[in-house]
């Protein structure tokens, strides 16, 4: 084999494969997968290089050249297809160069799905010298499970053995804020007459950390994008630079071609794999409902149905979380819950919203659900733990249309993250790609008169003005609001050579020019006294209104601006005077304007580093929504998004893929329910419809199959010889990536059309009931043990688990 052979082959490797990883996950299992896949296709395809090349033996050197010139152009260490850099600009240029528009926003990755950001981990040995004598330090990384979405996640070691003059190191990934027990191991090995420092083994661990980051991606159209490129590069490099187009050449060109072509429609069949699997509908997991006790109490059999739920040996969970929680004391008795009446049992008001949470009562969950006649009407809301791009696209057929507002605080592109919860490490055109796929999602979401908010600091908001331009038109851009930071945000700072931000940007775009907008008023340091009178066009104009019984006439060329109703209730306020012979209005509050720095932009009640405030959050909520309107938030960070629309009495959606959704955001919201006194609860709107004898609420939480977990439950299925699907080639056929659990879960009844799937036997725990409302667009009316009704604005269908329509539950099996 040639050099430039090998270099062709080593291309087609890295182009398809990427860089070698350990560990035990999807993506683990995915480059194995390509691996075998790989090996079968390269037999195939050296034989047609050498049967296309036996005229022109002396071709064959060149051809390997062109095509590693072509193709390396495209390696990234993840496998993923895009520029690696960008040789064509000048065809870029043409490309995105429109008559159309003057300014778009070009970026490098914006032809791909961006999957996540994660270290391509490596078993290491390191030679080290501790006290005169060399050891030999390994870290085995095959157990390192890799990040099933962009959550941040903390690498821990572990000793795993001593042996002579060799220690073994475990790395993983921290579960629930765990940490390395660095004196445990310092421990273990002064034990094993090893006396390394702390300091030895910070470094030594530093030195394993110090492996590749990369981005994962995947090619929305790989054939046609690489097809595309080929023919520029074709031309650009190979027709411009040659002198000879004699009729050999034009078939050696052509051959070129050929073997181009059919790697590229090898590359791209797989690619196209992955993209059916990121794209299709995910399984619901892990479903609960919290509910609060007045919600059960006010339907029939509801007291009956609470009396079960404190005889359940659960309630002793469920007590613990509420001290745990400080919605109740350690003097709590669940014998005072229900008090005697003349009509007999009913709820003691002081407990009325106590949350329940079916986890603990997970027999009694059905008795509970079975209350309501038209479930999903009565919910007030959805947590869901999930990657927020697989969520919005599986909810999309339940919610299109649906969402009156979006708010979103997305992690910034800072370049460095350690004190979040979250990875925020973007480079600016991964950064992009992230939020174009997810805000082009939510904006299929909004209805015709939504809108969004999007907060960005300044490494972004060009950025972000730009990509919602293209998204949402320009002409819907509304406003580029100036919000205040926290305080420790600007503290004076001697140490750089700048000045320090003292503020970021909140952008509101709205889906179409007829947009819902409230107009918010705010209190003023000191009242303002203003003429009551509007200018009008004519300049001989007057009007009048009634004042004390008498007319009172306006200035020439002006009008009254305040209307008649209201006159009265001015002047008993000593808000209308008159005073040196002018009519005067007092003003207590302006209309709220796009400078927000009268307040703090970030709170700390939650320990959560980008906490929104929420009086930040109910601005933005008022200003673009009504009560019982849809409010969704998929960056939800902290959960104020959902806990603000909560207390303003609006729906809510709200998405979040870290660990916090557990520890943090679904208590946050449990507390709110019980009535939660902190920040808006106290303003004086807010408490006319929230308060002690007001709150409790209804909410669903689950968790969402993602891309992750779907790639480690994948099995290449080979054929040999391979199947002729419709006369397509050896590199155009279909992959058979598919979960054998899954296929073996399946009774199919071909004649009927009718599918039987043991769900159970594909992942535990699923939630068929909202699967399948995702998956059919609709509402859950009832839910029963082996069936669910679903309904819409049309009609009502009930589908039973036993017996599912296959081309209803298609797309979750068979992408």
């Amino acid at each position: 084999m040639t050099k430039n052979e090998d270099q062709f082959y080593q291309d087609l490797k890295n182009i398809f494969i990427g860089a070698k990883i350990e560990g035990n996950s999807g993506f683990v299992n995915l480059m194995k997968i390509k691996s075998s896949y790989l090996e079968k296709i390269l037999k195939s395809l050296k034989t047609d290089i050498d049967r296309n090349t036996v005229e022109f033996p002396d071709f064959k050197d060149e051809l390997f050249t062109r095509l590693h010139t072509f193709f390396g152009t495209y390696f990234s260490e993840s496998g993923s297809i895009y520029f690696s850099y960008t040789p064509l600009k000048s065809k870029i240029y043409e490309r995105i160069y429109t008559n159309n528009q003057d300014v778009i926003l070009f970026w490098k990755t914006n032809m791909l799905y961006y999957v996540k950001t994660d270290n391509i981990y490596k078993s290491l040995s390191i030679n080290y010298e501790i006290e005169g004598s060399e050891y030999t330090i390994k870290f085995d990384a095959s157990h390192i499970e890799g990040k099933r979405s962009n959550e941040k996640r903390i690498l821990i070691f572990k000793l795993d053995g001593v042996k002579d003059k060799t220690v073994t190191f475990k790395p993983l990934y921290s579960e629930h804020g765990k940490e390395t027990n660095v004196s445990e191991i310092l421990k273990s090995l002064h034990k094993n007459s090893i006396n390394l420092m702390e300091e030895q083994l910070d470094e030594l661990f530093r030195i394993f950390k110090k492996q590749t980051e990369v981005d994962y991606f995947i090619n929305k159209d790989a054939k046609a994008f690489l097809k595309e490129q080929f023919d520029l590069w074709l031309k650009n490099y190979i027709f411009d630079d040659e002198s000879d187009y004699s009729e050999k050449r034009l078939k050696q060109l052509k051959i070129l071609k050929h073997i181009a072509y059919k790697v590229i429609d090898f590359v791209a069949q797989f690619e196209d794999e992955l993209v059916n699997i990121w794209n299709k509908p995910k399984f619901v997991l892990n479903s609960n409902y919290v509910i609060t006790l007045d919600r059960i109490a006010n339907r029939q059999e509801g007291i009956e149905t609470i009396k079960k739920i404190f005889d359940h040996e659960g309630i002793k969970e469920q007590i613990k979380e509420w001290k745990e929680l400080n919605i109740v004391d350690e003097k709590f008795d669940k014998n005072s819950i229900l008090q005697k009446e003349l009509n007999g049992d009913m709820l003691n008001e002081k407990y009325k919203f106590l949350p329940i949470d079916t986890k603990y009562f997970k027999d009694l969950e059905l008795d509970i659900l079975s209350l309501f006649d038209d479930l999903d009407k009565e919910l007030d809301g959805w947590l869901i733990h999930s990657e927020n791009y697989q969520v919005l696209n599986t909810i999309l057929p339940k919610f299109k249309g649906k969402v009156q507002a979006i708010y979103i605080d997305p992690p910034f592109n800072k370049e460095q993250d350690a004190d979040y919860f979250y990875s925020v490490k973007y480079k600016d055109a991964t950064w992009i790609t992230m939020l174009e796929n997810r805000i082009r999602l939510g904006r299929e979401l909004l209805n015709e008169r939504g809108s969004i908010f999007v907060r960005c600091d300044y490494n972004g908001n060009a950025y972000v003005r730009m990509l919602l331009n293209e998204i949402f038109g320009k002409e819907n851009f509304r406003n580029e609001i100036t919000i205040a930071k926290s305080k420790e945000f600007f503290k004076t700072m001697t140490h750089i050579q700048k000045f320090s931000e003292e503020t970021e940007s909140l952008f509101l775009f709205s889906k179409t020019p007829n947009m819902l907008f409230n107009l918010i008023y705010r209190e003023k340091d000191k009242p303002s006294r203003y003429e009551p009178f509007l200018p009008v066009k004519d300049k001989s104009y007057q009007d009048f209104r009634i004042v004390d019984g008498k007319k009172v006439y306006s200035p020439k060329g002006r009008k009254w601006g305040i209307k008649q109703e209201d006159i009265e209730k001015f002047l008993n306020e000593n808000r209308l005077i008159f005073d040196n012979g002018k009519w005067y209005l007092i003003t207590y509050e302006e209309p709220l304007k796009d400078v927000w720095i009268d307040f703090q932009g970030y709170s700390r009640n939650w320990e959560f580093k980008t906490e929104n405030s929420e009086i930040f959050i109910k601005r933005a909520i008022q200003s673009t929504s009504n009560e019982g309107d849809l409010v969704l938030d998929f960056f939800l960070g902290s959960g104020t998004t959902t806990a603000v629309a909560h207390k303003l009495k609006r729906k809510w959606v709200g998405i979040e893929m870290g660990e916090h959704f557990y520890t943090l955001v679904l208590p946050r919201m449990k507390k709110v329910l019980a009535y939660d006194k902190s920040e808006i609860s106290k303003d004086d709107d807010v408490k006319e419809n929230y308060n002690e004898k007001t709150a409790g609420g209804f909410f669903k939480y689950y968790d969402l199959e993602q891309y992750e977990q779907t790639l480690r439950k994948c099995h290449y299925i080979p054929s040999e010889p391979f199947f002729d699907l419709d006369d397509k080639s050896i590199y155009e056929q279909y992959v058979f990536l598919k979960d054998p659990k899954l296929l073996d879960a399946m009774d199919l009844d071909y004649k009927n059309n009718k599918i039987n799937v043991r769900f159970d036997d594909i992942y535990p725990n699923i939630d068929i009931a909202e699967t399948l409302s995702n998956l059919k667009g609709k509402w859950i009316k009832k839910i029963t043990n082996d069936s669910v009704v679903l309904k819409d604005d049309n009609n009502e269908e009930e589908i039973r688990f036993d017996n599912i329509d296959f081309k209803t539950i298609k797309p979750l099996i068979w992408w």
